[in-house]
């Protein structure tokens, strides 16, 4: 105890006495014995705000299951949809009944009875200290003393039917059902993980970002898409351009302008004088709904090729600048013959779709014009400078990382480099090599000297690009990235990706284990989950790899990818009982969902069911056991007199 005694005191001024001590280990061992809370895995959310939001609401068609429960014989199923409706979007609910005049007294004391009796259910598996710091400003008295009240009580009978009565008779019925739905929105997710990729694709990253933000308890393992932002965000000049182009490919100003306040006129003027004659389609918008007018398609166009052709140069750079990255193959500039529009991809000669090159110089081509110079310098001090961005790379920083072990399981979203042969790939960074775990490590490291590049003695920005499309990426995966590729060679056999091995072996348990152990972790008890990769479940394809040791569970929450996956995404369930994995079809509407009551839960499957779990179990449960031998510490500190109470 003497090694510890200057701690002891610390935590003494926490704890001013036997009292308080024994107060609180009493408390701790109680937690502990308390369910484990649930959580719930999603990935790949691409900036489908309103699907992602419904998700959060809904959880993810949990609270359907629950209100199933509570009242599977008691309600009818129209009952039922109309208070999903209302825990869901309760504003938006009560708008509609109102104009129907459905809002009566009774109809208001009903309705808040059904809803007190799902938070009493929800919030069962907390302490009373943890749901009292969840419970909102307003109404927390009332909502702590409903929560605890039995209705069969008969000495609080009357005391509990008065405090509904006057809630209805004061006029605060609609704010008091409002309150106790968001309640019960907040108490039914304890945890929230994000398994990568907010941005890109779909056009509102910016709108979940701020949703987590306000988020009560999440984490996120940053995925492909993820440091691309965050690199951009930290002033990567080739990183910035590759934002904005994946940004146009999908016609995505409104993320640019609207979401992040960015200015694209100088890169319209820019197209407008230099790109004038640009009559090639190959950079046409990809979009999910035609809603741009024709001139606004070319103007996008010719704005795509240019930042696509500042990027490609900025690319070049890095690859001459850092040897160390191997990367010379994709010098693709430097391959182009420009007297005969051809390039060389492993010494075959292919042609080029596009010839119309009108600020490249045929003999430095990565050599940026002055005008190209202006425009990615005031992009840089764009992104360098926005107030929105940096406050979201801060949280993504701080929430943030490669990879997370938590309650047995192993969130990455991309892939552990393997070689063919399934062993650990490694790579050279200064003469030491990485793999496996403190590969990840070490990129872990590098985004957050990255994020201090003005405090750092070298600047390690360039990595941040190699973590987007490097072979030995854990967040990228393949052999290389074949974007200049594909807008400019009509030629299948180049534009193939190849993935790393991981993307095979993983459906193997050997390999899944083998994993766990390099991560120290059980192999016989653990999980890996994983985004990044569609699982193609309208071909079969299923989210359950290497006999259960794996679930990748991105379903294709992006519209881009629906086509292909055949649903909607995935979320993965983690509670007392097991895990369970849920297939959600597409979100269409708020209105649909409170006029037709339909939701997103297309499928609901238990993939490994437990023993109950409680907080003991949990990585919580041994930070609490943690701190109750520190607590028994001072207590015997107190008793023997090394550390003097506080009366």
């Amino acid at each position: 105890m003497k090694s510890d005694i200057e701690y002891l005191k610390l935590l003494s001024t926490q704890y001013e006495n036997i009292e308080k001590v024994s107060s609180e280990i009493i408390n701790l061992r109680a937690i502990l014995n308390l369910p484990k809370g649930t959580e719930h895995f999603l990935t790949d959310l691409h900036g489908e705000y309103k699907a992602f939001r419904h998700a959060l609401k809904s959880a993810s068609g949990v609270l359907k299951f629950k209100i199933d429960e509570i009242f599977i014989s008691e309600l009818m199923e129209k009952e039922k949809i109309e208070l999903q409706g209302i825990i869901y979007y309760p504003e938006k609910k009560l708008k509609i009944l109102k104009k129907k005049e459905i809002l009566t007294k009774d109809w208001y004391k009903v309705i808040l009875y059904r809803l007190i009796r799902v938070c009493k259910v929800v919030s069962s598996k907390y302490s009373r200290s943890k749901v009292r710091k969840a419970l909102p400003e307003n109404f927390r008295y009332i909502i702590e003393e409903l929560l605890h009240l039995k209705e069969e009580d008969l000495n609080k009978k009357d005391y509990y039917n008065e405090i509904i009565e006057t809630i209805i008779n004061i006029g605060q019925g609609e704010n008091f059902i409002i309150t106790i739905a968001n309640l019960i929105q907040r108490l039914i997710v304890d945890k929230l993980h994000i398994v990568g990729d907010i941005f890109d694709r779909g056009a509102y990253p910016h709108k979940i970002l701020d949703l987590l933000l306000e988020h009560h308890n999440c984490d996120i393992q940053w995925g492909n898409h993820d440091i691309l932002w965050m690199g951009a965000a930290m002033g990567n000049r080739a990183l910035i351009a590759t934002a904005i182009r994946i940004s146009l490919r999908y016609g995505n100003l409104s993320l640019l302008e609207e979401g992040y306040g960015f200015n694209m006129r100088p890169l319209a003027n820019f197209v407008q004088e230099v790109y004038k004659e640009e009559k090639n389609n190959i950079f046409n918008p990809i979009l999910l709904k035609d809603e741009l007018k024709e001139e606004e398609k070319k103007l996008i166009s010719k704005m795509h090729k240019a930042i696509a052709i500042i990027q490609f140069k900025l690319e070049e750079e890095i690859i001459k600048n850092r040897k160390e990255l191997q990367m010379e193959n994709e010098l693709y500039l430097s391959r182009i013959n420009f007297d005969k529009y051809t390039i060389n991809i492993a010494g075959k000669d292919y042609k080029l779709v596009d010839k119309y090159f009108p600020t490249i110089d045929k003999i430095a081509p990565e050599k940026l014009t002055d005008r190209e110079e202006e425009i990615i310098s005031y992009f840089v001090d764009s992104f360098l400078s926005n107030e929105k961005l940096q406050k979201h790379l801060k949280f993504l920083i701080n929430k943030g990382s490669i990879y997370l072990k938590y309650n047995n399981n192993l969130l990455f979203h991309g892939c552990i480099p393997l070689d063919e042969n399934g062993e650990l790939k490694s790579f050279k960074f200064k003469d030491k090599e990485y793999k496996g775990k403190k590969l990840l490590d070490f990129f872990d490291h590098i985004v957050r000297k990255s994020y201090n590049f003005k405090n750092e003695k070298e600047d390690y920005r360039d990595y941040m690009w190699y973590l987007w499309r490097g072979k030995c990426s854990p967040l990228f995966g393949k052999q290389k990235m074949t974007t200049f590729l594909n807008y400019f060679i009509n030629d299948k056999e180049t534009i193939i990706e190849v993935k790393n091995p991981y993307y095979k072996l993983r459906e193997k348990e050997e390999t899944c284990k083998k994993i766990l152990i390099d991560f120290e972790m059980n192999p016989e008890t653990a999980h890996i989950v994983n985004g990044h990769t569609p699982v193609l479940e309208k071909r079969g394809e299923s989210p359950i790899k290497a006999k259960g040791k794996l679930f990748v569970i991105d379903g294709g929450f992006s519209q881009a990818y629906q086509s292909k996956t055949g649903i909607a995404g995935y979320t993965l369930v983690y509670n007392s009982y097991g895990l369970r994995i849920i297939s959600h079809k597409p979100f269409i509407s708020v209105k649909k969902v409170l006029e037709e009551g339909d939701d997103v839960v297309l499928a609901n499957e238990i993939i490994e069911r437990q023993e109950r779990q409680k907080v003991k179990d949990t990585d919580i449960g041994k930070e609490l056991e943690r701190k109750i031998e520190d607590l028994l510490d001072l207590l015997k500190a107190y008793n023997q007199g090394c550390i003097k109470e506080k009366i």
